[in-house]
């Protein structure tokens, strides 16, 4: 019957995307645009060209680990949207590693960039969730102002003390890491970044489906009452989520660095965070279906590039093909959420 029933909130949810791709397939027609090239430029450029399927996993694979984090902490019941700040911050941690121990040997300066980079992004989770926890602010509202902190933060060091002094002024970047502390080429895709993404993804499969701590967040996230009786306390379960979530966050910002980016740039992937909480309620935080949504929207993004020139569409017609989806999932996801907060209140966050 569990099964039965992840089965028909998955199919719900796939429903909901088709219904919006359809629409704004319509705006589109209606637009003077073609909907068939549309559909078919998507097509192929997430997957039917040759290397649509590495490009796809290029953009997949962080979108993966920061969308993970952000099921953790839905699914402790604590709605954690600052997942773009703490991707910022863990970006940010790992460039002043790389940047200040360049005279260093990889093998040490990679993981403490690395180390950098999760307590970075744990750092900015871990606020928030201690005034929700401590004096009752609505943590929808602190991390989401904590993503434009850190969006501020980032413009502060990369027009600062991370600036490229030999750039040309017209975008405000660090210096580029250096290949010794690379992970991958610009295509994103090594053994190491595919390595790191799939310990992540089964250490938290393991961590949802076969911990304590799995059966007690999920059991908060749907009955907060209930985690009372059971003697744990909601408050440690929301810190726990919330520090989880942000240091995933902050370790795909670090990839990102040491990867396909290559140096830290002012207003990077700026829908990141956003586009992870978006594949989290698309796959009703499920992380085997985070997985696959994941490689979903990692094919909108790759195909955003073939969409000017097929179709015709301006790349940004991704970000309404993405807006159009959060329109229907949130629809489908608020009054849930809304039942939860109340439930939560009701209990006392104890």
């Amino acid at each position: 019957m569990m099964l039965k029933g992840r089965l028909i909130t998955v199919g719900r949810a796939i429903a909901f995307v088709l219904l919006a791709l359809i629409l704004c397939g319509i705006v589109f027609q209606l637009a003077g645009y073609s909907a068939k090239e549309m559909f078919q430029s998507i097509a192929d450029g997430a997957f039917l060209n040759p290397g649509a399927w590495k490009n796809s996993l290029r953009w997949a694979l962080p979108l993966f680990i920061t969308a993970c984090g952000v099921a953790i902490s839905f699914r402790c019941g604590f709605f954690n949207v600052g997942a773009q700040g703490q991707f910022y911050l863990g970006a940010i941690g790992a460039t002043f590693v790389v940047d200040f121990m360049a005279g260093w040997p990889a093998f040490v300066v990679i993981p403490l960039a690395f180390l950098a980079g999760i307590l970075g992004g744990a750092i900015w989770a871990l606020w928030p969730a201690l005034l929700r926890v401590r004096s009752g602010t609505d943590e929808v509202i602190t991390t989401l102002m904590g993503n434009f902190i850190a969006g501020l933060v980032l413009i502060y060091v990369c027009s600062g003390i991370l600036k490229d002094p030999s750039g040309t002024g017209q975008v405000m970047a660090s210096r580029p890491v250096s290949p010794a502390f690379r992970i991958s080429t610009n295509s994103g895709l090594s053994p190491t970044i595919i390595g790191i993404v799939i310990v992540v993804g089964v250490a938290m499969w393991l961590l949802v489906n076969r911990t304590a701590f799995g059966v007690l967040s999920s059991l908060a996230g749907r009955n907060p009452i209930m985690v009372v009786w059971q003697g744990a306390k909601l408050s440690r379960l929301g810190i726990a989520g919330f520090v989880l979530g942000g240091a995933l966050a902050g370790l795909a910002g670090t990839i990102e660095v040491l990867g396909p980016n290559g140096r830290l740039v002012s207003g990077f992937l700026p829908a990141h965070g956003f586009t992870a909480i978006l594949i989290a309620l698309v796959a009703s935080l499920s992380i085997t279906g985070t997985a696959i949504v994941s490689l979903f929207f990692g094919g909108l993004a790759a195909a955003s590039l073939y969409l000017p020139v097929l179709a015709g569409l301006p790349s940004a017609a991704i970000d309404i093909i993405n807006a159009a989806i959060a329109l229907f999932i949130t629809a489908r996801t608020v009054p849930g959420l809304a039942r939860l907060a109340a439930r939560r209140r009701a209990s006392g966050s104890t």
